[in-house]
């Protein structure tokens, strides 16, 4: 098994469609875009850079699916994956699959996204491996697409060095079950990138997702993936195994302070030697892993770390999360007076301020006041 595909020259496209016109609402499919794209740009999972990550939801028209799709094809050198979940449709006469859009009706496969198309795209793609996730109604069709070559058509069909993993049987309906957060077949894999796997090696390989995922899907009765694949490209490494990450308990309660510490004052070093080159959005994976971290008597370093995050979120119009982590920094600086937190109040409401939360603005900067006010009776 070689090592992780580069996350320099790869791509990740994911198209979702959570919301229609004329079919029901897929509401996990919000779920499924959000969370897998935060664990592949996670550095103990793969690493990619969140702008070489695109997120395509409620796509509209063919356009608006496959044009992320073909620019990442023409960025991509090591790795394109694409992930498409929504409603997925075959044509009565052909048997094609067909990927739904906004508007889409059944049976009116002309205001859907034949399969046929996002093949084409993956085919003139320069990456040495493309990888297809369809979570979506008779995907298998897709898979079945890929890997025939009893005829002349399916051949010239194939996509070279392509691994394709669909969520179901070609004639079978995926699942989407009431009151779970994600679709089955996605939440599974969730759940594998998050957790690992134990006794699994340290790098996990599509084969071996595959498998997984199999076995986990048929264990709780529910429709089983399918795949097809191409040159071996199923032995190659996708993806860190997190199980394999575990942290051993310390020695002790001293050494593990110090480490913590250390990780924190490392992570926030790096993040904005990654900010300094103008790679701000490469900091980001970094900077949440850090505040995972609960270091003793640490609030005030891991006021920083919101407070860079913060900053980072804000410079890339990413306001509403940035307020949540300065909400978060806002709540423990009620424990403090220093100057961290007067910062952290003062930077929180002109975040209010610019989003238009005024009132709420005026009461945190009232109390940050309070704060400097503490602050100089402390010293008297």
């Amino acid at each position: 098994m070689t090592g992780l595909p580069d996350p320099g020259a790869s791509r990740a496209v994911l198209i979702g469609t959570a919301s229609y016109r004329h079919l029901h609402a897929l509401p996990a499919v919000e779920a499924n875009l959000a969370d897998l794209r935060a664990e592949l740009c996670d550095a103990t999972v793969w690493g990619l850079p969140s702008q070489h990550c695109a997120v395509v939801a409620d796509p509209q028209h063919a356009a608006a699916m496959l044009d992320p799709v073909r620019q990442a094809g023409e960025e991509a050198t090591d790795t394109l994956l694409v992930y498409y979940a929504g409603h997925g449709m075959r044509d009565a006469d052909s048997a094609d699959l067909y990927l739904g859009l906004k508007g889409s009706r059944e049976n009116a496969g002309y205001t859907s996204v034949a399969y046929q198309h996002l093949r084409a795209e993956l085919r003139l793609a320069r990456a040495r491996r493309k990888i297809v996730v369809l979570d979506c109604c008779f995907s298998g069709r897709a898979a079945r697409t890929l890997a025939a070559t009893q005829n002349v058509l399916a051949a010239q069909a194939a996509v070279d060095g392509a691994y394709v993993i669909t969520a179901s049987p070609r004639d079978r309906m995926a699942l989407a079950p009431d009151g779970e957060r994600y679709t089955a077949f996605t939440g599974e894999l969730l759940t594998l990138l998050r957790e690992g796997l134990k006794d699994g090696p340290e790098l996990l390989d599509l084969d071996t997702v595959f498998h997984v995922l199999e076995e986990r899907l048929r264990g709780k009765n529910r429709p089983l993936p399918q795949r097809s694949q191409e040159n071996g490209v199923g032995r190659l490494g996708l993806v860190r195994n997190r199980a394999r990450a575990v942290r051993r308990a310390p020695a002790g309660p001293v050494v593990a302070a110090d480490v913590r510490a250390a990780m924190v004052s490392a992570g926030l070093s790096l993040a904005r030697m990654l900010r300094a080159g103008g790679r701000g959005r490469d900091a980001l994976p970094v900077l949440r892993l850090v505040l995972q971290e609960r270091v003793p008597n640490g609030e005030g370093s891991l006021l920083a770390v919101q407070m860079e995050l913060a900053d980072m979120l804000a410079e890339t119009g990413q306001t509403g999360e940035a307020i949540e982590v300065l909400e978060l920094a806002f709540q423990q600086a009620h424990k403090i007076y220093g100057p961290e937190a007067v910062v952290v109040c003062r930077r929180l409401a002109d975040l209010l301020q610019e989003s238009g939360n005024h009132i709420q603005a005026c009461e945190v900067l009232k109390h940050a006041l309070d704060l400097a006010e503490n602050g100089v009776r402390a010293q008297v």
